[in-house]
């Protein structure tokens, strides 16, 4: 049975991606910097008190796609067998994570291009940003509760910094058109991130 903080949770995580939702369409409709803050609250039917309890400004909001897709990283490296090697779980994440961006390609295209014209991105937009978490995250992936935090040696930051421009790259590929439904340009974007991780 859920709890009461844990539905409210739910509901707030919710909220928050409806209203990430609500900001793509009209950056999408309009053009990022013709959209306010008042335009996204409107369209989101949340109040401009609950949209600053989520995000400190609108480029923040740019950041969230960036921060789910970190999350989704750290979730699988939680659930991985023990018995793999890091290489192995981070390759099982990162396409994972591919599966996510063709899901959410045309919102993905919308969030790149406001990137592209917001004046002050925040500095958390990039994946890449995260690196050094996701790399502790990895290398404590087996510790136990209360044990103490291992620190990344440079040979796992490597690591996980390859691993994350491989995706990085695969996403210009797929991302880059200026359509958005229009097909990938690769005849199946999966095995092109396979061979792009594999090289």
């Amino acid at each position: 049975m859920a709890t009461g903080q844990g539905l409210r949770e739910r509901k707030r995580a919710a909220s928050r991606a409806f209203t990430v939702e609500a900001a793509l369409r009209l950056f999408a409709e309009h053009g990022y910097e013709n959209v306010t803050v008042a335009d996204i609250c409107a369209a989101a039917d949340i109040a401009p008190r609950t949209f600053f309890r989520y995000f400190a400004t609108k480029e923040e909001l740019l950041a969230e796609p960036a921060r789910v897709m970190a999350a989704r990283i750290r979730e699988i490296f939680a659930v991985a067998p023990l018995e793999l090697d890091d290489a192995a779980v981070l390759s099982l994440a990162l396409r994972d994570l591919g599966d996510y961006v063709l899901e959410h390609r045309e919102q993905l295209v919308v969030l790149q291009d406001a990137a592209a014209q917001a004046s002050r991105v925040s500095p958390h937009l990039r994946l890449a940003d995260r690196e050094r978490r996701l790399a502790t995250d990895l290398v404590n992936r087996a510790m136990s509760p209360g044990g103490k935090v291992q620190e990344p040696d440079w040979r796992t930051r490597l690591l996980v910094a390859q691993g994350l421009a491989a995706l990085r790259i695969w996403m210009q590929d797929v991302l880059d058109p200026l359509e958005a439904s229009s097909p990938p340009p690769a005849a199946d974007p999966m095995a092109h991130l396979g061979e792009i991780l594999a090289s």
